[in-house]
């Protein structure tokens, strides 16, 4: 058990899954999220890892993403659910036209009874500029459908040359995918080894990526 600080200011009492001790349980119900990843450091093992935790508590995940997740990753974070649980997983391909796979995405969204994840995982290039086409795309999926469901995005961030920040990486595109409604998510490895540093908002958890998912 240890305590979380909201965006509101107020310490929320977060439990570790029972499954595993010490297992994080991310609860982002609701929240439109842009995940800025140092690197290939665990960005899509957060996805997989917060898809778990949703099915857990009865609901679905749709997963969009140009290469879907490795198959031994996928495996180990999805080892402790059962294969009837497992079903409630869909994933397509993030690959063409990206206003249509919006439209498939919102589509899925509305007729699937208990989707409460929609993760889109590398849903923009490694580098350069994110247009401001995709992120009218995005803010369009957020507006048409349910408000209780989480949109995660994961992406690479950039280096922060400026000295200003107190990560090491900066989203791309973070003031227009603000405006857009999606709050900013970093996670950073301050050193090799299993240690991450994960940003939600600028309130900073300590965690340990281990082959099970994320711990505190």
């Amino acid at each position: 058990m240890f305590l979380q600080k909201s965006a509101k200011g107020k310490y929320q009492c977060r439990v570790p899954h029972q499954r595993f001790m010490g297992r994080v349980h991310f609860d982002a119900g609701g929240k439109n999220i842009h995940l800025a990843v140092e690197g290939s450091i665990g960005g899509t093992s957060l996805g997989l890892h917060m898809a778990t935790d949703v099915i857990e508590q009865g609901g679905r995940v749709l997963w969009a993403s140009p290469m879907m997740p490795d198959n031994i990753r996928f495996g180990q974070i999805f080892s402790h659910l059962s294969i009837a649980h497992s079903s409630r997983y869909h994933a397509m391909n993030l690959v063409g036209d990206f206003d249509q796979a919006m439209d498939i995405l919102i589509q899925t969204s509305n007729s699937l009874p208990s989707v409460q994840l929609v993760v889109l995982d590398d849903w923009c290039e490694k580098s350069g500029k994110i247009p401001s086409a995709k992120i009218a795309a995005l803010q369009r999926l957020s507006e048409q459908i349910d408000d209780s469901i989480c949109i995660l995005l994961t992406s690479k961030g950039s280096i922060d040359a400026s000295g200003k920040s107190r990560n090491g990486i900066v989203a791309r595109g973070e003031e227009s995918m603000k405006k857009a409604g999606f709050e900013i998510w970093k996670l950073e490895r301050p050193k090799d080894g299993p240690l991450r540093t994960l940003t939600q908002n600028e309130e900073q958890m300590e965690l340990k990526l281990e082959e099970a998912g994320f711990f505190v």
